[in-house]
């Protein structure tokens, strides 16, 4: 099969990683698969965001970044364009950004099937967050992406709802979570669960929705000197939270590794006992959950709807109300009480990875299994052209 991978990412975070890891399965698999985004994709830093793009979100008023982006599809077009007639790709797959149709528009043209992977509601994020100009113009265009694909591939259950009810024909929604390559977390120890202190770790890209100021606010609280608190990423909320730190008095048991390499996640798991997820976006398929299942460490999350798609409270994870004050942490100390407990959840968690299939090798498969099914009749169809007609009597 040939992928032709659209895109418009201009940062290296775990939108990046998503990409990288789902191509890379395609890739060994035996697909071939060419990549087609933004040339400054290729020079940016694991964990930053273009220059560029913050310099005109920062100076610009959101209207006119809007109509830039909009403005950006003729040269995507004429690049998708160029690059589908060297290559003669299989099937078009596109990450979803918003204000982006340039895959949708090309997949019409050449009659291809068209796959879109959506992460997030992104006109309805923008509008709450970070605030839309174009609110109309930005929900039309979401639906003409939408409704050109000939399948939507969904993160979680909750954000198919989601997509489903602003319009999106609902046969067409797949669901499919993030996933791990597991043979990276293959040499990483089982906790040793002995010692005075426990590790409570973090992994991820820190932003003011992730939940680590609560966090930090009811460990200084609590005041219990057996957990030390290994916090590793960067973003736009590590030096307030590295502030925070201090103020509360909490760097004696607080380190803070700042960026970290991909290749450097396993080994740093494997230093944690427990690990947790504070606070998660209500659509989301966060990348760490299945790095720290990978890992077979205890986990902490949020009992939400997308959460409980992956995790199970009591048999693969403790989850807590995000909405009771201390609740999470009251889930850190139990696990710190009940060394077994940490063992059992760890190991189970680990388990369900192979069991449903949360990686990207069976994403892979996936999409090729979709692949097939949709390719088949335009197949059979060349066939009957291609047949000689009957003799007449």
């Amino acid at each position: 099969m040939r992928v032709l991978y659209s895109h418009r990412i201009q940062s290296r975070d775990g939108q990046s990683v998503h990409l990288e890891e789902l191509v890379a399965a395609l890739r060994r698999a035996g697909h071939t698969v060419l990549v087609v985004g933004p040339r400054t994709y290729a020079a940016g830093a694991l964990g930053g965001e273009n220059r560029l793009v913050r310099l005109v979100r920062r100076r610009l008023p959101s209207w006119a970044g809007e109509l830039a982006e909009i403005a950006y599809n003729v040269p995507a077009y004429l690049r998708l364009a160029r690059a589908f007639r060297a290559f003669q790709p299989d099937i078009v797959y596109e990450r979803y950004n918003l204000f982006y149709v340039a895959g949708a528009l090309l997949a019409r043209r050449w009659r291809v099937p068209f796959y879109v992977e959506v992460n997030a509601p992104l006109a309805d994020e923008r509008s709450r967050e970070g605030g839309l100009g174009l609110v109309g113009v930005a929900r039309a265009m979401e639906r003409f992406v939408w409704n050109r694909a000939a399948r939507i591939v969904a993160v979680t259950g909750v954000l198919r709802d989601t997509i489903a009810a602003q319009g999106a024909p609902r046969a067409r929604i797949e669901v499919v979570a993030n996933g791990i390559d597991m043979a990276s977390f293959a040499a990483i120890p089982a906790p040793s669960g002995r010692g005075e202190t426990v590790t409570l770790g973090f992994i991820g890209f820190m932003r003011a929705w992730h939940g680590l100021d609560r966090l930090l606010q009811e460990a200084a609280r609590h005041g219990d000197e057996r957990v030390r608190l290994l916090i590793v990423g960067d973003g736009p909320a590590l030096a307030d939270l590295r502030c925070q730190t201090e103020a509360l008095g909490l760097a004696p048991r607080v380190r803070f590794t700042g960026l970290a390499s991909r290749n450097a996640v396993p080994c740093l798991l494997a230093e944690m006992d427990i690990v947790i997820q504070p606070k998660a976006v209500a659509y989301a398929s966060p990348l760490k959950l299945f790095e720290y299942m990978a890992a077979g460490r205890a986990i902490v999350a949020p009992d939400q709807p997308n959460i409980r798609e992956v995790l199970a409270h009591e048999e693969t994870a403790l989850l807590f109300d995000p909405a009771e004050v201390d609740g999470a942490w009251r889930a850190v100390l139990r696990l710190v009480e009940d060394a077994p407990l940490r063992h059992r959840l760890g190991v189970a968690a680990r388990a369900e990875i192979a069991r449903r299939g949360y990686t990207w090798r069976a994403n892979a498969e996936r999409l090729a299994d979709w692949a097939r099914a949709d390719l088949a009749p335009r197949a059979a169809s060349v066939t009957a052209a291609l047949e000689p007609a009957p003799p007449r009597p």
